[in-house]
């Protein structure tokens, strides 16, 4: 573990990012960035959802919860020369 998640350990964790990405398949990915959380869904309404309760089963403790979920959405773009 670095340093920096060990000191965000400490003084409980405010906010967790995930790396949203289209899936392959349709719909999109979540990743948490340095946790093992991962979720996807058909439309970014329903992967907020199911983005939060992912986070709310990791952490089932309030106390120790996130308050913020961040969501990175990274999409790439092609267009011709």
């Amino acid at each position: 573990m670095t340093d920096a998640i060990q000191e965000q350990i400490k003084h409980k964790m405010t906010e967790i990012i995930f790396l949203v990405e289209n899936d392959s398949e349709g719909g999109y990915t979540a990743r948490a960035i340095g946790e093992s959380i991962f979720t996807q869904a058909d439309s970014i309404e329903e992967l907020r959802e199911l983005t939060r309760d992912a986070v709310h089963c990791h952490y089932p403790d309030p106390q120790n919860r996130p308050k913020l979920i961040r969501l990175h959405i990274v999409y790439d773009e092609v267009i011709a020369s």
